[in-house]
């Protein structure tokens, strides 16, 4: 009938859409003008035809008529129809009602009915199409004009925030901008600005170098700031302005371990907009500068996880420090009772000369990367090593490596010239390094080779100021300030798709690493056979029980662990193992040679022994300084000395254990920490004794930065 012609071509259209091979008939789809025309006309004849032939009263037709007009009008009153569609359907079943009556009457077989129905048919067609575009107009227009409403109560806002920003810019800069566009962060923290900057050489640092005060004259939260960056031209700026602080909450690391690509990035924390930050390290070094306590050892593990879950990775791991930053990723595999999880990691070194092992090898890596695969860069037309799971990248991961680079020391400056190798000549053949230092000064940044490479810069702040120069690390960036990110685990990275910004990495807990090496261990790529053949034997070999012994020792070897004495032997004192200390009983050898002696002295009357000189008459440093024969009246102090003076001499009871310790350690010294962790003191106590053994000539200090050590004089 007419009224079934009130489809819409949006149908039509996605059933063109549904099929690549031909048409497809949807039987579900209503009828379109042409079809709802035919199948009115159709119809209509069909009806006129039986009732002419049966005798039907012809008022029967127009009754139906009547009823589907009214029917179809009301319906289309319920969806709000325009009248025009409304009228056009009402007619379209009185006209088709009215030629079915009048042929039912006269014939529907007839030149003249055939001929009028086929002009009905025509005018029911073009009536439903015109009907049909109007009304898809007149949806398109109520959808545009609620978004035009959406759009201006957002305008508003925006419209508001631009005006106050191009007004604080111009009183705090002295700069007039004009704002092009607010983009509102999603997560709701904040927006951004892209504003235009005026004729006359004005830059984008000037509204940079005066984000604090910016940032006040907003009131914005503690922790937030407004920060501007380069635009999308020198013209342009972008300013960033963080409304609510969410580098103050702790944020655990995602639980999804799924697997990533070093060409995708690998993520290391997220903005202060609650984005998340991915870092792309294919021909890029990364440097990780923070002070202890600023979370430093966390975002290495956050850094070791990303590298986990890549497919095209694998991580080597540098820690001179017992290796600490790499066991709990390795533990967890070495301890599995089936033994079929592999190490989040692919080797790790906590000796030097594991490291220099290490640091060969990949050197030897990248140098036969270069020959053996040339066919392979002239098939794919590049001079970069293509990094997939089949050949991976090697990843360098070194615990304050940066350190190293700027030591003085002989066996350090080995370590740091084949690092500096790596970093110069394997950029193209995939090994790449992550660094990390305690902090942002001149003796860590003064390597070319660091700051020319390291185009990836963390600084964990922690809020520490001390030896957090960020002009240093961020040269370009004028402006920022450690109390933007005073929390731990916060701090500024920069990459170089992103100048330097607040940011703040996961926390990341030992349960998740040990998940993580659980669900990544399939995932970890092999060495590629070329370069496992370059890699020899001191890779292969890797995992072998002598050299990850050391990894499976539940309490470190102390001095006397080998010299353990008997259960009868009475207390057992702290410190060497020193013979003037052992109360050993006589044995009848020695009781024969006593009474040998005493028999030989009583006949031959032969001289006494001579008597050990005082201290005062032997020559400085003769011999060990042993606390043991410090008690003999030779080394008791004169009488007439005061309380004080001996008090001052002495020093505490624990110096006597801890010189005799510098004494044992020869050449190498200890480190202050590694003297206030043997007597179980604080640093500053330890130093202050420390140093008055130095003024008093018991000791000597060698300056050498992070690696300043105490030594005895005997060995200097």
């Amino acid at each position: 009938m007419p009224g079934s012609t009130t489809s819409s071509g949006r149908r039509a259209t996605r059933g063109r859409e549904a099929g690549d091979k031909g048409p497809v008939w949807d039987w579900a789809a209503g009828h379109g003008p042409v079809t709802g025309a035919v199948s009115a006309a159709t119809g209509a004849f069909a009806v006129a035809t039986t009732g002419a032939a049966t005798s039907m009263p012809p008022s029967w037709a127009l009754a139906v008529g009547a009823a589907g007009a009214i029917g179809h009008t009301a319906a289309g009153l319920r969806l709000r129809n325009a009248g025009r569609t409304l009228a056009a359907r009402a007619a379209s079943w009185l006209v088709g009602a009215g030629w079915t009556t009048w042929a039912i009457t006269h014939g529907p077989l007839t030149w003249a009915a055939l001929g009028s129905l086929a002009a009905i048919a025509v005018g029911i067609g073009t009536a439903a199409h015109s009907t049909a575009l109007y009304e898809e107009a007149r949806e398109d227009e109520a959808l545009s004009a609620a978004e035009r409403q959406v759009a201006r109560e957002l305008s508003a806002e925006r419209r508001a925030i631009a005006a106050e920003w191009v007004e604080r810019i111009q009183r705090v800069c002295g700069i007039s901008v004009r704002v092009l566009a607010v983009d509102m962060w999603p997560a709701g923290t904040g927006f951004t600005l892209d504003a235009e900057l005026p004729a006359g050489g004005a830059t984008y640092q000037q509204i940079r170098k005066e984000s604090p005060r910016l940032s006040a004259d907003a009131r914005l939260p503690h922790g937030c700031a407004a920060i501007a960056h380069p635009g999308i031209h020198q013209g342009r700026v972008l300013v960033d302005v963080t409304t609510a602080n969410v580098l103050e909450e702790e944020r655990a690391y995602p639980t999804d371990y799924g697997p990533l690509s070093l060409h995708t990035g690998v993520p290391w924390g997220y903005r202060s907009n609650a984005e998340e930050i991915r870092t792309y390290l294919r021909e890029q070094c990364a440097l990780v500068v923070g002070p202890t306590g600023s979370g430093k050892t966390n975002m290495v593990h956050v850094i070791l996880a990303g590298l986990a879950r890549t497919t095209d990775v694998l991580t080597w791991v540098i820690d001179l420090n017992a290796g600490s930053a790499g066991l709990p990723w390795v533990l967890p595999a070495l301890s599995h009772p089936s033994g079929s999880v592999r190490p989040g990691i692919d080797w790790l070194a906590s000796t030097h000369s594991e490291a220099l092992r290490m640091l060969d090898t990949a050197l030897r890596i990248a140098r036969h990367r270069k020959t053996a695969y040339q066919d392979l860069l002239a098939r794919e037309n590049t001079d970069l090593l293509p990094v997939s799971p089949s050949i991976p990248q090697i990843m360098l991961v070194v615990d304050e490596g940066a350190e190293i680079l700027a030591s003085t020391d002989k066996s350090m400056r080995l370590l740091a010239d084949r690092l500096l190798e790596v970093i110069r000549i394997a950029r193209a053949m995939g090994v790449r390094t992550i660094l990390t230092a305690l902090g942002a000064t001149g003796s860590v940044l003064g390597n070319l080779m660091i700051r020319r490479e390291a185009k990836v810069r963390v600084a964990l702040t922690g809020g520490e100021t001390e030896g957090m120069d960020l002009s240093k690390l961020f040269p370009d960036s004028r402006g920022l300030r450690v109390e933007h990110a005073p929390y731990k685990g916060s701090g500024f990275l920069a990459t170089p798709e992103s100048p330097a910004a607040p940011f703040k990495c996961w926390r990341i807990l030992p349960n998740q690493i040990r998940n993580i090496v659980a669900a990544t261990s399939a995932r970890h790529p092999v060495l590629d056979p070329i370069s496992a053949h370059a890699a020899g034997t001191a890779y292969a070999e890797r995992w072998n029980a002598e050299r990850i012994a050391w990894m499976h020792s539940s309490t470190p070897l102390t001095p006397t662990s080998a010299h353990k004495p008997p259960a009868d032997a009475g207390p057992i004192r702290d410190g060497l193992n020193l013979s003037a200390l052992r109360d050993r009983p006589d044995s009848e050898a020695d009781d024969l040679a006593r009474k040998l002696m005493r028999e030989i002295d009583d006949h031959f009357g032969t001289t006494a022994e001579p008597t050990r000189p005082s201290r005062a008459d032997r020559p400085p440093h003769e011999g060990l300084n042993l606390s043991a024969l410090r008690d003999s009246p030779a080394h008791t102090p004169a009488p007439e000395a005061t309380d004080s003076e001996q008090s001052r001499d002495k020093g505490p009871d624990w110096l006597a254990e801890a010189l005799d310790a510098i004494e044992s350690a020869g050449p190498i010294g200890m480190k202050p920490s590694a003297i206030a962790e043997l007597v179980g003191k604080d640093r500053k106590t330890v130093r202050t004794a420390l140093q008055a053994a130095v003024d008093r000539g018991e000791l000597t200090y060698r300056e050498n930065g992070p690696h300043s050590v105490y030594i005895h004089p005997d060995h200097t």
